[in-house]
C-alpha cells in the first residue's frame, strides 16, 4: 500500500535556527531516508521551497488565474513529502514516528486512494 507522509511545520525565521541545528537535523534525515531505502519501503521523498515561492493554479471554463505564493495562509504549511510503499497502516505510523520532522512539526499519514503506475491507475 502506498502512503505519504506529509511534512508540516512553520518556516523558521531567519536566524531562528543555528548552524548547528540545521546541520544535526540534515544528518537525521539523510539517516531516515537510507533506513527508509535499506528496508525497501521509499518510493520518493521532496523537501519543498517555501510557500511564498510557489504558485497556486485554477482553471475554470472562463479563466485560468495563477497567483504567485501561498495558496492560503498557514502556521504550519507543507514543507515536505515521503512517498512509501508499505505493507499496511501500522507500518506507516511506525515511519512516521520515526521521522525527524515529528520532532518540531507534524507528520501528517495520508494512504493512497488509487496510483498510476506502469501507465495506468490502480
Amino acid at each position: 500500500m502506498r502512503c505519504v507522509l506529509l511534512l508540516n511545520n512553520a518556516e523558521p525565521k531567519p536566524g531562528e535556527v543555528s548552524p548547528e541545528a540545521i546541520t544535526a537535523m540534515q544528518e537525521a534525515f539523510g539517516e531516515y531516508g537510507k533506513e527508509l531505502e535499506e528496508a525497501g519501503v521509499l518510493v520518493a521523498a521532496e523537501v519543498l521551497t517555501s510557500p511564498s515561492e510557489g504558485t497556486s493554479l485554477t482553471r475554470r471554463p472562463w479563466a485560468v488565474d495563477a497567483h504567485h505564493g501561498p495558496f492560503a495562509p498557514a502556521t504550519e504549511p507543507l514543507m515536505g513529502v515521503f512517498i512509501l510503499d508499505v505493507p499496511d497502516r501500522a507500518t506507516a505510523l511506525a515511519w512516521a514516528e520515526k521521522c525527524p520532522a515529528a520532532t518540531y512539526g507534524i507528520v501528517e499519514v495520508r494512504t493512497s486512494a488509487t496510483s498510476y503506475l506502469d501507465g495506468r491507475w490502480t
